[in-house]
């Protein structure tokens, strides 16, 4: 997934040999493009520069996006976008739905989920996700956020986080969490722990000793200490296995 789709969307010969976006059809695209994705707390527009090259600028309350158009045309050729109206209409789309989340948004439609805390994918931690054309993109609190407004908006992400509608599949002595269209969401299992026990035990699942096995993006397994442990080495993928109890003590990113 790159800022202007998927990757696998562009041909394999296309990936291979990319044709490089022209600047000044991307300008053509951009200038009926953008006054189309802009709304009524949404400025996107192109800036053209006096003796320099045109700006794509997004400003969306307290948030500020501007890039050279030159260099987006570059970033399209190098993630395979195709050089017809088409296909950089496409890609303009999805680098504005790409823009950072503003406060406001966190606030009004955040969901809590698990996420990866370090590069080496070895820690996790709980992350306010706005979704946004079948995506998420996670919300970065400004430096200086107080400690009240942080509370307010992930209180209120967690409590979206509980009322997202899972599927709840039994495998043996396995409890799966999946959710059916955008499986980054199927760790929102986890945040509410207490009623999600409730649901794995009314399942006819033990509930002693209960352990999740986390990746984020994937399903997210329930099961007992040694059973968690061995799906744990069976994958291939980076995981992460703690006790039901730990949930509530893990951080916020």
């Amino acid at each position: 997934m790159t800022a202007f789709g998927r990757r696998g969307s562009a041909g394999l010969v296309q990936r291979l040999r990319p044709t490089r976006i022209d600047v000044a059809d991307l300008r053509e695209v951009a200038e009926v493009v953008l006054p189309v994705l802009a709304g009524p707390r949404l400025r996107v527009e192109l800036v053209r520069r006096s003796g320099a090259g045109s700006v794509l600028l997004v400003e969306e309350d307290e948030r500020t996006v501007r890039a050279d158009l030159a260099e987006v045309a570059d970033d399209m050729t190098a993630a395979g976008v195709a050089s017809t109206p088409e296909a950089m209409t496409a890609a303009l789309r999805s680098w504005v739905a790409h823009r950072p989340v503003t406060d406001a948004a966190a606030a009004a439609d955040g969901i809590a989920l698990l996420d990866w805390a370090d590069a080496a994918r070895s820690a996790i931690g709980w992350r306010v996700v706005v979704p946004r054309d079948a995506l998420t993109h996670a919300w970065t609190p400004l430096p200086g956020t107080g400690p009240a407004r942080l509370d307010e908006v992930r209180s209120a992400a967690t409590t979206r986080a509980g009322g997202v509608e899972l599927t709840l599949r039994v495998e043996g002595p396995v409890a799966l969490w999946s959710h059916p269209s955008m499986p980054v969401l199927a760790t929102t299992a986890l945040a509410v722990p207490g009623r999600m026990l409730a649901r794995v035990a009314d399942a006819g699942l033990p509930v002693e000793d209960l352990h999740v096995v986390v990746t984020p993006q994937r399903p997210v397994a329930c099961a007992g200490r040694g059973v968690a442990a061995r799906l744990a080495g069976e994958t291939s993928e980076a995981s992460v296995t703690l006790p039901w109890a730990l949930l509530d003590t893990l951080p916020w990113l």
